[in-house]
């Protein structure tokens, strides 16, 4: 009998913007050769990643039926929610991805189709053909297989893309993949738009206890490494525009991406509110900081003259930001610029109240706040989707404010846990995932080429 054939479909997508202008890549490979047997890539228009990156699958296993209908396909991504669902092993609740998945679903029987999630780096020829398409959609043209591209090897990407360091440290495997992808493309185009990081869609039953605290952590926090320097960041890509941060006279970058402007984002240090967990956003009674508040300020401010990165700080409008920010100011001998951009959302009624009195005052209210980023808090709030956009609108001000430069940005718990987000490319629910100490670090740092590395220090008890 002649053996089955066998495929290994490698897919992406992405979107500039999430939601914003998006494409996919899918690559057929033979898994004995490593050989390219089929390619496809298509800009799609607005779109999200996730819907981005289901069209990829679609077009690579559509690829593959067309190569070999009875083939056996191994799908190779590095989507963990596409991977996941695709599996069956996570529910599709998104209105948007079921008739997607189910499209995907019907190409090849379910018996031929088998799903592997593989980290970012070993899925670069996918992501490469993606954001050709995207780039392509930003000309007004749609994709087309080009002699340079075509040319790069995949086994070569691949063996470049493997880690060349200490456990954590991307570095080399990442600076060795942009340094083939210009040699083969005559350009240093980076990722866009998107993070190989996932966090499953699905809320657990006690993931919230008020605003100031949400407790859980990201499921797959393999980006994520204890350090404030950025030196030495582990990539991964990002929303955030290159046009701010690229170079004069518009040159291509090569595989040195320069200096990146790192935001340092530090959370303010407690209120009274802080111990009680209680609702405290921009539209409440503004407190100050507390006695242990304004020492975690001036244990911070410690911590960040020790390490002497800090080149300005920027601080929200609200008093408990203000007031720690001049704490980290003096002790640099810096100043500090107010930034309204940076303010809490404002959580309405429910201001003041901690998460137990809202459940009972208002649950149809919080219930849709859980369940929907669209949904404000009682009273005239600001939903997660308004802050977003109202914080991404302020990082991308400050990117181009700030390029090369380490900026130290004072806020709250919702700008943080956004930015971070924003930077992994996890979807709106991971802003219930995360846990956010007072006086806590985090760090972005932003590429010219739009990838982005994301470093958290969230253990504070050494600041009381």
């Amino acid at each position: 009998m002649p053996r089955p054939v066998r495929f290994v479909v490698e897919a992406d997508g992405g979107s500039r913007g999430n939601p914003g202008p998006a494409g996919y890549g899918a690559v057929v490979l033979d898994p004995a050769t490593g050989e390219t047997l089929a390619e496809r890539a298509e800009y799609i228009g607005v779109a999200t990643n996730n819907v981005a990156e289901y069209k990829g699958l679609i077009a690579g296993l559509a690829a593959a039926r067309d190569l070999a209908s009875d083939a056996q396909v191994l799908v190779r991504m590095d989507s963990k929610l596409v991977v996941e669902q695709m599996s069956g092993r996570w529910k599709i609740k998104h209105p948007d991805m079921k008739p997607l998945a189910a499209e995907a679903a019907r190409i090849l029987p379910r018996a031929q189709v088998t799903y592997e999630w593989i980290p970012r780096e070993k899925n670069k020829h996918a992501d490469r053909l993606a954001n050709e398409a995207m780039d392509a959609g930003k000309r007004g043209r749609q994709w087309e297989p080009s002699a340079s591209t075509a040319a790069l090897d995949h086994g070569a990407a691949r063996s470049l893309a493997e880690p060349q360091g200490p456990p954590g440290d991307a570095v080399a495997g990442a600076a060795a993949v942009r340094a083939a992808l210009a040699a083969a493309s005559g350009t240093g185009a980076g990722a866009g738009g998107r993070s190989g990081a996932m966090v499953s869609p699905d809320l657990a039953d006690t993931l919230f206890a008020d605003a100031e605290a949400l407790p859980g952590a990201l499921e797959d926090a393999s980006t994520i490494e204890p350090c404030l320097d950025s030196e030495t960041p582990a990539t991964a890509a990002s929303p955030a525009a290159a046009a701010s941060a690229a170079p004069a006279g518009g040159q291509g970058w090569g595989p040195d991406m320069g200096a990146p402007a790192t935001f340092v984002l530090l959370r303010h240090g407690e209120t009274a509110l802080t111990p009680q967990k209680r609702f405290s956003g921009s539209g409440g009674s503004d407190p100050e900081l507390s006695p242990a508040g304004r020492r975690q300020a001036a244990a911070v401010a410690e911590a960040l003259a020790a390490r002497g990165t800090v080149q300005t700080v920027v601080s929200s409008p609200l008093r408990r930001c203000r007031e720690t920010a001049q704490a980290v100011a003096d002790r640099l001998g810096l100043t500090v610029t107010v930034e309204e951009g940076l303010r809490e959302v404002d959580f309405g009624a429910w201001e003041g109240l901690t998460f137990a009195e809202v459940r009972e005052r208002f649950p149809d209210d919080l219930q849709a706040w859980l369940d929907s980023p669209k949904a404000a808090p009682t009273g005239g709030g600001e939903s997660f989707m308004a802050a977003t956009r109202r914080i991404s609108a302020t990082r991308d001000r400050l990117l181009a404010a700030h390029a090369g430069r380490t900026v130290l940005l004072v806020t709250h718990v919702t700008p943080v846990k956004i930015l971070v987000r924003l930077a992994l490319g996890a979807p709106p629910e991971a802003l219930f995932r995360m846990e956010l100490s007072a006086a806590s670090l985090s760090a972005v740092a932003y590429y010219a080429d739009g990838n982005t590395s994301v470093r958290l220090l969230n253990d504070t008890s050494h600041l009381r």
